[in-house]
């Protein structure tokens, strides 16, 4: 089968999406497809190998000027193609607002409104190049791009598919008018996307009247990994208790709360053995740099550092050693995460998470038993669900071991990539 799958670049940032729609793709290929990852917007950035094409359509600088100028809407094919380099467009991202809603209420809106947007120009020139060498299918990595749906089918008469992955939240929070726009742009070109997947079913009740469809046609296929290197670390009993955090560092991923629970655990605790330790790593965006250090300052002014650690950005060697040396890991989110991948690839390592009852992790612990949930946003129960585990060694055990065994048996990429085709087979 021939399937066209655009993803969206996150600006040189490694995010969720990205790395499902790239494993995902990787999959596909795997099992004999013929799969073209195409990147809009930037280049994808991953951890794992990049099976997307070295073009990008739909370039974020292009976007951003003919949304701002319309002179920028009928300038010639070169001037697009240079401002559509890879190497540009990563460097351009780095000077960016990095997917802000309030900065990117009027080209979300433009985008859904696919061939009578400001990209229209854009959108041609991806529709027209995958006439060269029509795919049977195509499947979009979001329903923000449901713009896309209609040309594609009627010009070339196939199939479309459509990821839902979290985009709800993000027009939840576009200011009006845009968000209304959205929403009401969304529920139009949805009309011609011919069914949807979603990570949970979380996502598709909230996705489902937005779309205009019945929840119960929006297909739920659980997210995967690429589990090779995963193993679990040793069981010997540690002088620490290593709490970890791996994920962005933004204040929508909680390690403000996170950092305050160890305050408080390391306070109750004092010196005594096992000796909780905090270990963060992830991307940090310069706008967020402040926030980080405000962080470190509590952390320090607590009596803490020598205790705290943030390891920056980690490969995925890096990933894979980080996760199977913690003893809990924690990424006390503040909005319903779609696909909670971090989750997943700690319990692949053996090691328990402790997550927030909302999005698609009361999903995940109950199918996996890997983990514990706390109330969302509450310190009081984010440290007693910690203590817990600091003080039940047998449990963190238990728990970790339940979830590598679920993952290795359920959430293994393979999966996905079978069910995923299944979908394809009913609409080809």
């Amino acid at each position: 089968m021939r399937i066209d799958y655009i993803t969206a670049g996150a600006g040189g940032m490694i995010c969720g999406n990205c790395l499902l729609d790239n494993t995902l793709a990787a999959s596909l290929l795997e099992l004999g497809h013929n799969v073209r990852l195409v990147p809009i917007y930037t280049p994808i950035k991953v951890d794992e190998v990049d099976v997307s094409l070295n073009r990008v359509f739909v370039g974020g600088i292009n976007a951003f000027l003919q949304q701002k100028f319309s002179l920028f809407r009928a300038t010639p094919d070169w001037l697009d193609k240079l401002f559509d380099h890879p190497l540009l467009l990563n460097w351009a991202a780095k000077f960016a607002v990095k997917t802000d809603p309030k900065d990117l209420g009027e080209l979300t809106v433009s985008v859904l409104e696919g061939s009578d947007g400001q990209q229209s120009k854009e959108i041609a020139k991806l529709i027209d190049w995958m006439t060269i060498d029509p795919p049977d299918i195509l499947h979009l990595t979001n329903s923000m791009l449901a713009g896309l749906a209609s040309p594609a089918k009627k010009i070339l008469g196939i199939p479309v598919v459509c990821s839902l992955q979290g985009e709800h939240h993000f027009l939840e929070h576009l200011p009006s008018p845009y968000r209304e726009k959205a929403f009401g742009y969304l529920l139009k070109k949805s009309q011609s996307i011919d069914t949807f997947i979603a990570p949970g079913r979380d996502q598709a009740i909230a996705m489902a009247p937005r779309l205009g469809v019945d929840v119960n046609e929006i297909n739920v296929i659980s997210p995967g990994l690429s589990l090779k290197g995963f193993q679990p670390g040793s069981t010997h009993a540690r002088e620490e208790f290593r709490i970890g955090y791996m994920a962005r560092v933004s204040p929508e991923k909680g390690l403000d709360l996170l950092a305050d629970a160890f305050v408080q655990i390391r306070r109750r605790h004092g010196d005594t053995s096992p000796t909780p330790r905090l270990l963060v790593a992830g991307w940090l965006d310069p706008h967020h740099r402040s926030y980080l250090e405000k962080i470190s300052r509590k952390v320090s002014d607590a009596g803490f550092s020598a205790d705290f650690e943030y390891l920056g950005e980690i490969d995925r060697t890096e990933k894979i050693r980080f996760l199977s040396n913690l003893d809990v890991l924690s990424v006390p989110v503040s909005y319903p995460a779609s696909k909670g991948l971090y989750a997943l690839e700690a319990m692949a390592s053996a090691t328990p998470v402790i997550q927030p009852d909302l999005g698609i992790f009361p999903e995940l612990i109950k199918a996996t038993g890997g983990g514990l949930l706390h109330k969302p946003g509450d310190v009081g129960d984010l440290v007693s669900k910690l203590e817990q585990l600091l003080e039940n060694r047998d449990q963190v055990s238990t728990l970790g071991q339940q979830g590598r065994n679920a993952v290795l048996k359920n959430f293994d990429i393979r999966r996905t990539a079978e069910e995923t085709v299944q979908v394809y087979r009913n609409l080809c």
